[in-house]
């Protein structure tokens, strides 16, 4: 063997009681796993890692992150590889970087500036899924990467960014470049139904899309069109259009937010338990924290995005339009803010593009309104303005009880949403897979350790169809980490967000350790992860 991991509590990713065992490794792969008392010789290797007190796992899969420029970026990308993850789905929320011709590619990287960068430090040298795909494999990458076609970037590459139904010309090429992607590799498509422009397609556009994914084996996962008001007819929505085009469904970071929504994750959990029992192909991922992170433009309703971010700085800088803008946000409640008037002492600034503008990190768009005695509209508008559309924001609307519920379905997994950029990012992106471990298994209980590695490996797996990652089993890769139950922890917080866990030593990819006694060991071990035919 090139490697035997000695004396492990191997919790193997099916949800079944953990064992002990040694694991033998040999070129990349599992090639041995040899349980305490079984007859015969322990398997022998060029190096041994004693694992006396720790857990070993599959490499955890987070099903919803937005690495795509970081792990171009960022040979390190600690914030992931230390926490255990060895797998990243990328693409997410409807608006990534393929596929796009050059002007498409303009305006994504200046939408979602707040999500990844301007990407001004980034040769671009891709347009297609499959070029994007190669240019990370070129480079390496510290962890793996699945991809998700983004269907707000697809929609923008053939239509722009009106708010009208996409002509039956327009239908057909969003359906070939989706195609195209499948082809190429992807797993699936993303959506972000309350960004532009993404947003602006219809129930049956999608359902067009949806059916070319299912052709694939792929699946659609949707950032659906309210988490607030309405998001259970939202979430049957997605259901509904799932069924009708035969696409298996993943729901992206599944919650229940804003005070209109306080103890109601049994009924979500109940509309999935029945469309289950039908039939119907879903799982859902969500991360283990109350507040949500996005950005600020994502706040304004949707008539005042059309057009694209030149558009809509246009609108912000018109006093009339402004205050049409802030009577949709403040009164009535705008569709980027889930149709719930938005509450800006519960709006906190978590990341500027502009440093000047770094004193309003770490407030509210209350409390620097407060400060400067003018309205929390006047603050926000000025921020949208001088920040040219790039600042992210923390959104405290969340509910700890339904954090819980959602969590222990059997058809949940996994997701950080780790928004990476900012001075203040949101804690997730460094400490949602040993949140888990620690604050829910460990101290609460909410979980059995078995049952949440499961949630984090298995099961993310099947979704992605993986035949053999996932599960720690005899030819399956060995994607691997190794945690001490007793104290895994996010070392994370909303104070300190880029404070890596503790508890966990030793993270392998393809049997190369990518951590090692707690440290990055440089090792780029990562690849993207095609579609499986």
């Amino acid at each position: 063997m090139d490697l035997v991991i000695r004396d492990a509590r191997v919790v193997d990713g099916t949800g079944g009681a953990s064992y002990r065992a040694d694991i033998g490794v040999h070129e990349g792969r599992i090639t041995e796993i040899h349980r305490e008392g079984e007859a015969g010789p322990r398997p022998t290797g060029t190096r041994t890692v004693d694992a006396q007190g720790l857990a070993l796992a599959p490499g955890f899969i987070d099903m919803h992150a937005h690495s795509d420029l970081a792990l171009l970026r960022d040979p390190d990308h600690s914030a992931k590889a230390a926490q255990g993850v060895t797998l990243e789905v990328i693409g997410q929320d409807g608006l990534s970087y393929a596929p796009v011709d050059d002007r498409t590619l303009a305006q994504v990287r200046q939408a979602i500036t707040g999500w990844n960068g301007d990407g001004s430090d980034i040769d671009f040298d891709w347009r297609t899924v499959g070029e994007y795909l190669d240019r990370l494999d070129r480079q390496g990458t510290a962890v793996n990467a699945a991809y998700l076609i983004p269907q707000g970037t697809v929609r923008m590459y053939a239509v722009g960014w009106d708010d009208r139904p996409a002509t039956p010309a327009e239908v057909e090429r969003m359906k070939q470049l989706v195609a195209e992607g499948m082809e190429q590799g992807a797993v699936g498509m993303s959506s972000g139904l309350t960004y532009t422009p993404g947003m602006y397609a219809d129930d049956s556009e999608l359902t067009e899309l949806c059916a070319v994914v299912a052709q694939y084996n792929g699946y659609y996962c949707p950032h659906h069109r309210s988490y607030g008001a309405g998001a259970l007819q939202a979430y049957e929505e997605m259901v509904n259009l799932t069924r009708t085009a035969n696409c298996p469904l993943h729901l992206a970071h599944a919650t229940m937010n804003f005070g209109v929504n306080k103890g109601k994750a049994p009924d979500l959990l109940a509309l999935l338990d029945d469309a289950l029992a039908t039939g119907a192909d879903i799982t859902l991922d969500t991360y283990p924290y109350t507040p949500g992170c996005t950005t600020l433009v994502a706040m304004l309703p949707s008539w005042a995005s059309e057009g694209g971010p030149d558009a809509i700085l246009a609108r912000l800088q018109d006093d009339e339009v402004a205050e049409r803008i802030r009577h949709h946000m403040e009164v009535i409640g705008a569709d980027g803010c889930h149709g719930v008037p938005i509450e800006w002492d519960k709006i906190e600034i978590s990341g500027v593009s502009d440093p000047g503008l770094a004193s309003c990190v770490g407030k509210t768009v209350a409390q620097s309104a407060e400060q400067r005695g003018e309205e929390p509209w006047i603050t926000a508008r000025r921020l949208l303005i001088n920040d040219r559309l790039g600042s992210t924001i923390l959104q405290h609307v969340g509910h700890e009880e339904n954090v819980q519920a959602i969590m222990q379905h059997p058809v949940h997994t996994g997701g950080s949403d780790g928004i990476l950029q900012g001075f203040k990012p949101h804690p997730r992106a460094y400490g949602t897979f040993p949140q888990y471990l620690g604050r829910y298994v460990r101290d609460l209980g909410v979980l059995t350790l078995e049952e949440c590695v499961a949630h984090l490996t298995g099961r993310p797996a099947a979704r992605l169809r993986l035949p053999d990652r996932g599960i720690v089993r005899e030819g399956y890769r060995a994607d691997l980490v190794l945690f001490d139950p007793e104290t895994v922890a996010a070392g994370s917080t909303f104070d300190a967000p880029r404070t890596l866990p503790t508890g966990i030593p030793h993270v392998l990819i393809d049997g190369k350790f990518v951590m090692e006694d707690g440290r990055r060991t440089g090792v780029l071990a990562g690849r993207s992860v095609r579609r499986t035919p």
